[in-house]
């Protein structure tokens, strides 16, 4: 098979062919039809989620869309010929965490698809079965790529920040992959939506394509939110998790207002008033991807037209670092994909 992967954590994508791979118990091989590009899959091929020199030669991307063509033992046959996408998490299914449907903060994780077993930088991938969620409908595998990370993780932000209807709601970064499907679930739980973007051209189509009100972030000290906001929201969601971001998201909450954290960088802190928390009632909240429940929500929204995804670039196997480049120069609006 052709394929893409891994040699050394950092290190520059390798390209050729690889053997086929083959389903082993309660496994299933799909044939990848697209594979979502966003900065976490540049997060994994730098080895930000898992290092391991065991671990390589590796296939990045989590974000594939397939078709079943095989089962392995002990796997339902008659799942040959589903569509599925990959659920990003490799939960064991048997911890307390994973039974009451909380797969992300499994006690029993084995890591990640792209990182701990191979992904979708290749035309063939073996899941878990139970990491291969079925795709309803006939939704477009290019933009089915943003369902698994890009639009199920605001699915999971708007469950933990209970947006409700009326609510005043910030989305930093907003124009990237995260941030401009969390607009549209925001949306759709009824809220009142700030994109919040520093790129121009983003900033242009928040509010040309998607109609949300953009507000230049290119100084957070000069951050103004929309007219009738008083300066404040209820919930501030940040994709982003540069300092400047988080403190500012700090001093714009109302009272009982949410941040919600999303990134995880080992040397970025800021500081927290517990005065100020208390005081104002604020909850400081932190949202681990989503659950495969979330994930089937996502899907529906998408296949219903209740969000549209955003993929507006793609490539092919061979010049994939393209899109990479764009996303390092935060000039990719939405997500990116790998076309097989």
């Amino acid at each position: 098979m052709r394929a893409r992967w891994i040699d050394l954590w950092g290190g520059p994508l390798q390209r050729g062919e690889l053997p086929d791979p083959r389903p082993g118990d309660g496994e299933l091989l799909v044939r990848v039809e697209a594979c979502g590009v966003g900065l976490t899959v540049l997060n994994c091929i730098r080895g930000d989620l898992g290092d391991k020199p065991g671990n390589l030669p590796r296939v990045p991307g989590h974000e594939l869309v397939g078709t079943v063509i095989e089962t392995g033992p002990g796997v339902d046959p008659g799942r040959a010929g589903e569509r599925v996408m990959a659920f990003f998490y490799l939960f064991c299914g048997r911890c307390p965490e994973c039974l009451g449907c909380r797969e992300p903060l499994c006690r029993e994780l084995a890591g990640y698809v792209g990182v701990d077993r191979d992904g979708g930088y290749a035309e063939l991938a073996v899941l878990p079965a139970r990491n291969a969620v079925r795709l309803p409908g006939a939704i477009d595998p290019v933009l089915a790529t943003a369902i698994p990370d890009a639009i199920a993780t605001p699915v999971h932000v708007a469950h933990r920040a209970a947006i409700a209807p009326g609510e005043r709601v910030a989305v930093i970064g907003a124009g990237g992959g995260v941030g401009v499907h969390m607009a549209q679930v925001a949306r759709l739980h009824g809220a009142r939506v700030a994109g919040l973007e520093a790129d121009r051209a983003k900033l242009a189509a928040l509010e040309g394509e998607l109609g949300v009100e953009a507000v230049d972030s290119c100084d957070f000290t000069d951050v103004r939110l929309p007219r009738g906001w008083g300066e404040r929201a209820d919930v501030v969601v940040d994709p982003v998790g540069s300092r400047a971001s988080l403190e500012w998201s700090m001093s714009a909450l109302a009272a009982g207002g949410r941040l919600v954290l999303l990134t995880t960088f080992r040397d970025v802190a800021f500081s927290l008033s517990p005065r100020d928390v208390v005081l104002g009632g604020h909850a400081v909240i932190g949202s681990r991807y989503a659950t495969r429940h979330e994930l089937l929500l996502a899907a529906e929204h998408v296949a219903a037209g209740r969000v549209r995804p955003i993929v507006t670039e793609t490539a092919g196997w061979k010049d994939v670092e393209r899109l990479h480049d764009l996303l390092r120069d935060g000039q990719l609006l939405g997500r990116g994909a790998l076309r097989w």
